[in-house]
């Protein structure tokens, strides 16, 4: 699950899907940016990007340990956080790296809340609770059905991997017995 770290929202996220949390790197790395002055934005903003472009997980976590080096003398306070915030930024690398781009983010969902936002600002006042949420819940099935036919977002064989390695894998973790993993089968 994705999310940026408002604490009841990770609390709800726990409680209710029980899975592995992602803190959205870009709602992170614009939090950090308000910690320092303009003229070092620049500078923490390129070296904590830097640490999500990384080809594994081990390599990430060296580039955030060099990060939080380098930027705790000029400005403490984004290195403690950064250095605090490493589990949870870094989880998308337990997943595929196909995935890791769409993973690390909220912006997708974003991206549909703006449309939904854009699309009733257009009609502006509707008649009742249900005319908008008629075309809310329409705007909803075009997106998912242009995921589903049209471009997937995640592909079905890197789905396929993340099913097979279960809930509990752990990108450190020796790969599951093949004989224990159960086959997909389309629906």
């Amino acid at each position: 699950m994705v999310s940026d770290a408002h604490t009841g929202l990770k609390a709800a996220i726990a409680k209710v899907f029980g899975c592995r949390w992602q803190r959205c790197t870009v709602h992170f790395l614009r939090d950090m940016l308000g910690h320092v002055s303009r003229t070092q934005q620049p500078l923490v903003s390129g070296a904590i990007r830097g640490i999500f472009t990384a080809a594994s997980q081990v390599e990430a976590r060296q580039r955030l340990g060099h990060v939080v080096g380098q930027l705790r003398p000029h400005a403490p306070k984004v290195a403690g956080l950064l250095e605090d915030a490493e589990a949870d930024l870094l989880a998308f690398y337990g997943f595929p790296a196909e995935h890791w781009s769409k993973l690390r983010s909220t912006n997708p969902l974003e991206r549909v809340n703006r449309e939904i936002g854009r699309r009733t600002d257009v009609v502006g006042i509707f008649p009742n609770d249900a005319a908008l949420l008629r075309l809310a819940g329409m705007l909803l099935l075009e997106q998912n059905d242009e995921w589903l036919v049209g471009r997937r977002y995640l592909s079905e064989s890197s789905m396929a991997l993340v099913l097979a390695a279960g809930p509990d894998h752990h990108p450190d973790s020796p790969d599951p017995d093949p004989q224990e993993v159960p086959q997909l089968t389309a629906p």
